[in-house]
């Protein structure tokens, strides 16, 4: 649990908070505060209004489903209790137990309604646990790693780029753990990490502070580690200072230009903050691009959102590296992402995107799926949207 429940936090008003979906996850923040007993008796309920429903094609009937939904409560409360104890996620339970438990005993009731079998209704009522299981315990710790190649003109050699995002640390967990592995097999020249480096339960917890300063302490590449902030409302400016300052191997960019030469021709790195404010961060962005680099070479955008692709492109950048939307972290077959955070919605929800430029070019945007998840009282869940790390092979022709 957080330490400063979010309404009672000071300066974490960003425009992503007048979003319903904000509001609704701040609301489950509230559930997890709520005491276990309570929980357990609105599981009840639920199993008794399922029952009541079944009891019209039989007492014991109806005893069974009741004794179902309760079943499945407990079981959701084992799937949800059991991720802190096993170091593998650390939100709160009592949102997510009582919302799919509910949604069960729904199912349930519709079923028995409409004259299903009981054992049928039992299946398909248990199927959602399932699917939380996998997308709690199993998908959020798959890092896979995606490689892009980029060729530039006029550059010489050759170089390898990381690219990671969204770590959203609770604690350091089996995933941290496997991205430090990929870091050390993989040896990229240069590494890039794209904001929101804490989860937003944990913005002001020490003990998630130290467990993200080792992380961010551990990437090491030869031509250098650079990084910019996140979302303001997950870590307002002087959290991602006290997560980043004094790291030596480590630089922040806050509107500043950097430039390295991985493969002998120079590389232009721009990383902005983002306000989430479209007025504010194409203000920003002009006026870094007024003390911006005169010398030739590729220049490279790190943004924590997609939202300035059309102003990047006009600027002339040709990579743009961005996360924020996580791909939607939730997908649905056939149809996608539920949301993701972006201004321009589904459009850049994940992978790579080309959009051309003033001078007859393209920029290549890539909008990472990243490595975390949402905060507050929602499950700790991806689903069809595993975590990623990008190496990108960045070469001249």
């Amino acid at each position: 649990m957080p330490q400063i429940p979010y309404d009672q936090r000071k300066n974490v008003n960003n425009a992503l908070e007048d979003t319903f979906l904000h509001r609704l996850l701040v609301a489950t923040e509230r559930l997890g505060f709520l005491p276990p007993l309570v929980v357990y008796v609105s599981l009840a309920l639920n199993a008794l209004i399922a029952g009541v429903v079944w009891a019209s094609h039989g007492v014991e009937i109806g005893a069974t489903a009741g004794l179902g939904v309760l079943a499945f409560g407990a079981l959701n409360t084992a799937i949800f209790t059991g991720l802190p104890r096993a170091g593998r996620s650390w939100g709160s339970w009592q949102a997510s137990v009582l919302g799919l438990t509910a949604f069960q005993a729904l199912l349930m009731a519709i079923l028995g309604i409409f004259n299903a079998p009981l054992i049928l209704a039992a299946v398909v009522s248990a199927i959602p646990s399932v699917v939380v299981y996998y997308a709690t315990w199993i998908e959020p710790f798959r890092v896979g790693v995606t490689r892009e190649i980029f060729e530039i003109a006029g550059a010489g050699g050759s170089f390898t780029l990381m690219h990671f995002s969204d770590m959203h640390l609770e604690r350091i967990s089996p995933r941290e753990r496997d991205v430090l592995k990929l870091i050390d097999e993989l040896k990229p020249d240069v590494i890039v990490y794209t904001g929101d480096f804490v989860n937003i339960t944990y913005t002001y917890d020490k003990h998630s502070e130290r467990d993200v300063r080792q992380m961010v302490s551990a990437w090491r590449a030869p031509s250098g580690v650079f990084g910019i902030p996140g979302t303001p409302a997950v870590e307002p400016m002087e959290r991602v200072i006290a997560f980043t300052q004094g790291i030596d191997t480590f630089s922040l960019l806050l509107n500043r230009w950097v430039t390295i030469q991985p493969s002998g021709s120079p590389v232009h790195i721009l990383g902005v903050v983002t306000t989430h404010d479209l007025d504010v961060d194409r203000r920003g962005l002009r006026e870094a691009m007024e003390k911006a680099p005169q010398s030739a070479g590729m220049r490279v955008l790190l943004s924590h959102s997609p939202d300035l692709a059309p102003e990047a492109a006009a600027a002339g950048f040709d990579l743009y590296l961005c996360g924020h939307t996580h791909g939607g972290q939730i997908r649905l077959p056939f149809y996608g992402p539920i949301f993701t955070g972006s201004r321009y919605g589904n459009t850049y929800a994940k992978g790579k995107y080309t959009i051309p430029k003033p001078d007859g070019g393209v920029m290549t945007l890539y909008v990472t799926r990243g490595l975390g998840m949402e905060g507050f009282g929602a499950p700790r869940a991806r689903l069809l949207c595993p975590p990623e790390v990008v190496i990108w092979t960045i070469s001249g022709h």
